[in-house]
């Protein structure tokens, strides 16, 4: 549906409590727009709409729609629920939250629309603080709460535009992006996409949406990018560190004692200088480098880029060090497709704990069902895993898979693995078994991130 945002002036956001449909209430709320929204539960998110202005029903009902101009949806919002209903019977156009999104990417001369199937959120964050370190006051749409920019938005004057992309239910075919950042591709959403295939597919026609005059920031190093990098047609540039071929690489890596990266930036053959992270990981030398491209595509310089990446503290839920006690470190990481529970573990490797224990929680049963020999394999780096139960998210159980079924195949394979359904109960068989020096690491999207908290009270 073509909407003109121009001639809108009233919003209302179904599910308007969840991370990117608040940021975009928000971003629209500082630009003059009316906003109504509803949700079923009151959060931070919430009141900070309300104490901004915006009307927010704690409910879902056929009531609350008066006389919107356009009503906004999240996939989560079901043909039945009864504001949707309510606003079709009322001949309301109705558009879901990725429509929107490319609508207002539509009114920005540079929208910058990072993609991939891990470290959107990361690469999104550094190239918004680089982006605001050069004073280029960018408006910024992130999917986690970013600290150093107040938030997961920022609301900007310029015409910079700078937002996560993601490829679930096709949804980043409806953005308008002037540079595209392909981090990787691998197989995800398996309940969505048929193969590793069908994802490719999806991500040639995102490159496609790119005009002549843009850009496409990919990684080399990624075979699946690689397959598919005939499809631009605008300027193209890469990197990589693997790639002797990649316009940006990054060489001579060294990790201090807590894991941090070190590496020298080379650019056509010439070295810039060197840039230290203070997030630690391979994956992000990867990130870091992604957003030097990407910036340098920008107009911003290689001072500006290094200095705002040796800032860098991370994002919430993002090897977010939550605390500690009784010297035992608690980290809270996003971590749930096997890559990157592989990534995150490989990183706390190199971070001088004595010991890492990891507690996972499965995000949906389908993810779980078709990785599941790889979710096996993913565990090597720590010492101990507890897996909870799957987080079941968007689906119904299907009966049959469970975290019970992993446990077991993980015990079979040689790790040593626990299933503890009760987050109180993880926390207590934390509390008996870890000991001072040692790592407790909470992975996953779901609701995990709880056990952290309890375990540190």
């Amino acid at each position: 549906m073509e909407i003109n945002l121009s001639k809108i002036r009233h919003i209302h956001f179904i599910g308007i409590g969840g991370i990117s449909m608040s940021g975009l209430a928000e971003i629209l709320m500082n630009k003059g727009y009316k906003i109504t929204g509803s949700d079923m539960k009151k959060s931070e998110r919430t009141d900070k709409l309300t104490k901004l202005g915006a009307k927010v029903y704690l409910s879902h009902s056929s009531q609350n729609i008066n006389n919107p101009d356009l009503v906004v949806y999240t996939v989560a919002v079901n043909g039945n629920n009864p504001e949707l209903i309510a606003a079709k019977k009322l001949g309301i156009p109705v558009i879901d939250r990725a429509a929107l999104l490319g609508h207002m990417m539509k009114s920005y001369k540079q929208s910058i629309a990072i993609a991939g199937t891990h470290g959107k959120t990361t690469t999104t964050s550094m190239i918004a603080l680089i982006m605001v370190n050069q004073g280029v006051d960018p408006t910024i749409h992130i999917g986690a709460q970013f600290n150093q920019i107040g938030g997961s938005t920022r609301v900007g004057q310029n015409q910079f535009f700078i937002t996560e992309a993601c490829e679930y239910f096709d949804s980043f075919l409806k953005f308008y992006p002037h540079t595209a950042v392909i981090l990787n591709i691998e197989a995800d959403h398996l309940d969505y996409f048929k193969d590793i295939n069908h994802v490719k597919q999806t991500f040639s026609r995102f490159i496609r949406l790119v005009p002549d005059h843009g850009n496409v920031v990919a990684c080399i190093d990624d075979n699946n990018i690689t397959d598919i990098l005939h499809n631009a047609s605008c300027k193209l540039v890469t990197y990589g560190i693997k790639s002797e071929t990649a316009d940006w690489i990054a060489k001579k890596i060294t990790y201090d004692k807590k894991g941090f990266p070190e590496f020298a930036v080379v650019f056509q053959n010439l070295e810039l200088g060197s840039i230290k992270l203070n997030v630690p990981g391979l994956h992000n030398v990867y990130n870091a480098l992604a957003a030097v491209a990407t910036c340098h595509c920008s107009g911003c310089d290689f001072d500006t880029i290094k200095k705002s990446l040796s800032e860098y503290k991370g994002s919430h839920h993002r090897f977010e060090i939550k605390g500690e006690v009784n010297g035992i470190t608690v980290i809270d990481d996003y971590a749930h497709h096997p890559s990157e529970i592989k990534a995150t573990l490989e990183a706390a490797s190199n971070c001088n704990y004595k010991r890492i224990w990891c507690v996972f929680q499965p995000h949906t049963y389908t993810r779980t069902k078709l990785l599941f020999k790889d979710f096996i394999n993913s565990f090597d780096k720590a010492y101990f895993t507890i897996i909870s139960d799957i987080y079941a998210a968007r689906e119904a159980d299907p009966g049959d898979i469970n975290s019970a079924m992993l446990v077991k195949e993980m015990k079979q394979n040689g790790s040593n693995a626990e299933y503890i359904s009760d987050f109180y109960q993880i926390a207590d068989y934390l509390k008996n078994h870890a000991s001072d020096g040692d790592l407790v690491i909470t992975m996953g999207a779901g609701d995990i991130s709880i056990v952290g908290d309890k375990f540190l009270l």
